[in-house]
């Protein structure tokens, strides 16, 4: 499949935008009708329980019974959800924080400092204003910088940040210990499903093939935020996202039914969702959510997005173990490449994408 070299349009890079001192945001920002965060919206998911909270301290319990029902939590948040938040986690919280606040210096540098690392659509790597490469597409109020953990063979720390002078070591640090703390939640998940412990970690390729990558999301303030979007409603195309939150700043909604349920960042938490490949994996039992991000007029927001991928040659299927009679095999086999492939020209577009993948019964 051909990719574009270079964007269909000139880039806005939304900070400067934001900074500029502009009343009305540009029409290509403004989203049609039906796709803005009404006041309706807003409404419905203020009033809504909060995603669920799992204390993974509780698994360390010398108690069996607080294990098991922990267990069980996680695995009711994976299969009614796709959500939940973690806490005693084993991340540092100061590394957490350290890890926010370079990236937050990072959005703030001049622009011809940040312009070194501009992206393209080749790889998306670097620093980015859009995703999908339609021509004419709305845009959503975000920029944000993407790179590669693993594998090693697309790993290159000469594409990340060199300013903050602190950065590309506090980005391999944070790389690591996330990455420890992916394959715990897969043996979770793996057992959960009633799997050998290192199912998805086998399935997403061992040690060797599986892929990490990291997008930080910088939402500049947006003197019209109910006309736009800091994030177009999709889901996540990967394996898993660990989501660091702003501290204070609440952004992100979950799909709940017909509801959008605002999502309340517990301090010192990540927020766990599945992504399309595990869906596919677990024959839907654990279910990859749509998600979105509002913005507002007040504050700024950063977040760090923490992608973990099966390798791209793999092939994913649903696991033999989970195909029944009564749960027939709900997905045909693609590798994770060909999935990138599929849905890249289009960037955020709700569910459809995994959706349209369901084999023909």
């Amino acid at each position: 499949m051909s990719r574009l070299q270079s964007w269909p349009e000139p880039i806005i890079r939304v900070h400067e935008l934001s900074e500029s001192g502009i009343k009305k945001i540009p029409e290509n920002f403004v989203k049609l009708q039906s796709d803005r965060p009404s006041e309706m919206t807003k409404l419905s998911s203020s009033h809504v329980d909060n995603i669920p909270l799992i204390d993974l301290e509780n698994l360390k319990s010398s108690d069996e019974s607080i294990r098991d029902e922990t267990m069980e939590i996680i695995s009711k948040a994976c299969r009614e959800w796709g959500f939940f938040q973690v806490v005693n986690h084993d991340v540092s919280h100061e590394l957490m924080a350290n890890a926010r606040g370079v990236w937050r210096e990072f959005f703030h540098l001049p622009l011809d400092e940040k312009q070194k690392f501009a992206n393209s659509p080749i790889t998306y790597e670097g620093y980015g204003s859009r995703l999908g490469v339609v021509k004419g597409a709305k845009l959503d109020w975000c920029d944000y910088f993407f790179l590669h953990y693993l594998p090693e063979k697309l790993k290159d720390e000469n594409k990340w940040p060199s300013l903050p002078i602190s950065c590309r070591q506090i980005i391999a640090e944070y790389g690591q210990e996330v990455m420890k703390l992916c394959e715990r939640l897969t043996k979770i998940l793996s057992i959960n499903l009633g799997l050998n412990e290192d199912y998805l970690h086998t399935k997403f390729g061992g040690d060797n093939e599986r892929g990490a990558c990291l997008r930080v999301n910088f939402y500049p303030k947006c003197p019209q935020p109910d006309l736009t979007l800091g994030l177009s409603p999709h889901s996540d195309p990967g394996g898993m996202t660990l989501l660091l939150p702003d501290t204070d700043v609440a952004g992100l909604q979950v799909r709940r039914g017909d509801d959008w349920i605002t999502v309340k960042p517990v301090p010192n938490a990540f927020i766990v969702n599945m992504g399309d490949q595990i869906q596919v994996l677990s024959n839907t039992i654990y279910k990859s959510i749509e998600h979105r991000v509002i913005v507002n007029s007040a504050k700024e927001r950063v977040s760090l997005a923490f992608f973990y991928n099966p390798g791209g040659d793999i092939l994913i299927k649903p696991a033999d173990e989970l195909v029944t009679e009564d749960r027939p095999m709900l997905y045909l086999p693609m590798t994770f490449n060909e999935y990138r492939a599929f849905i890249r020209t289009k960037g955020p577009c709700g569910k459809s994408q995994v959706e349209s993948l369901k084999s023909p019964r």
